[in-house]
């Protein structure tokens, strides 16, 4: 059965894009519990199984049922459209004990045989000191699994914001969400989500958060209960390219695509530069190179960044798979 989300006109103005470190982190957890499922990510856990050895994630996997709940207060929505892991985290850390045992026991319930193992039993025995220690354990998987890749991650997860930003202007919200994924149906100002389990829910002025994943690949993720904003989780444009590393030489492919000058742009940007220093590598006007900027990122395959008075700009994971002649 799917799950509705009833808007009403307020909700309408009431609608964002986030990304969440947080987020992130829970889901790359959950993908190694799963790695079978998730073909895109395999040179990355390859990477991560001898750092992921060293934490044991069992704890916080118990809470990760296949279908079924997964408790709210361990993964809530984003605080805003940027916030730090830090602000994040904390937020974990002051869950409310009673809060945190009632939905984690209702998620125990949706693993076999959870409910009753030692680990369960002790986490619901004593709340208060389930909520440390699984905020402890999250806060080390982030620092093992996800910081040294935020960078990258976080490039990816803006590219897709900044593209469905300008498609939510240009054809509202009923016309985008068919467009982020093919199970989102949109009728008569209700959300039709096409995901495990019924979930109904009027947002009541509240409005709903979109959320780009990289670790949600390939599933789509709404449920979220009341008082949390209704969050609607969708894997990010680009997913497929995201660990594959660039190429030394501009491919053929990509300068019948893009252009010469745009192709060789595209592939000039190793790291990040700006327009000057590509202008002096390239060899070509600063004009015809901030012309081509421009155009790639529109396209999701760059992203800018203002380091004091210098505008920086560096390929999304997007940009990287088209850059190899991978993508």
């Amino acid at each position: 059965m799917p799950s509705l989300l009833h808007f009403g006109e307020d909700d309408l103005l009431n609608c964002r894009f986030a990304v969440s470190s947080l987020w992130e982190t829970q889901e790359a957890v959950r993908t190694l519990d799963r790695p079978a499922r998730h073909g895109y990510h395999a040179p990355w856990l390859r990477r991560m199984r001898a750092a992921a050895a060293g934490l044991d994630l069992t704890p916080l996997w118990l809470l990760m049922p296949l279908r079924g709940y997964s408790p709210d207060w361990l993964g809530p929505p984003p605080l805003g459209p940027a916030a730090s892991f830090e602000e994040e985290i904390a937020a974990v850390r002051a869950a409310d004990p009673d809060v945190a045992r009632r939905e984690s026991a209702r998620s125990l319930a949706d693993t076999p045989g959870a409910l009753a193992s030692p680990r369960g039993r002790a986490m619901l025995a004593d709340p208060a000191r389930m909520v440390r220690e699984l905020t402890d354990l999250l806060e080390q998987a982030w620092h093992t699994l996800v910081e040294p890749d935020w960078p990258r991650l976080r490039a990816l997860l803006d590219a897709d914001v900044a593209f469905h930003s300008r498609r939510l202007a240009e054809v509202g919200l009923g016309g985008l969400l068919p467009e982020i994924d093919r199970r989102f149906g949109w009728r008569s100002h209700t959300l039709t989500v096409e995901v495990g389990g019924r979930h109904e829910r009027h947002l009541a002025g509240q409005g709903l958060v979109l959320m780009p994943s990289v670790f949600s690949w390939p599933d789509v993720i709404s449920g979220f209960e009341p008082p949390w904003q209704a969050t609607l989780v969708y894997p990010a444009r680009g997913v497929g390219g995201l660990w594959t590393e660039a190429a030394g030489r501009t491919p053929d492919a990509l300068v019948r695509l893009l252009g010469r000058g745009r192709a060789a742009v595209l592939t000039a940007l190793d790291e990040p530069a700006g327009t000057t220093a590509l202008a002096h590598r390239l060899r070509l006007a600063p004009s015809s190179v901030s012309a081509h900027l421009t155009a790639l990122r529109d396209a999701g395959l760059l992203v800018s960044r203002r380091y004091g008075h210098q505008v920086l700009y560096e390929r999304t994971p997007l940009g990287i798979a088209l850059a190899s002649g991978g993508g």
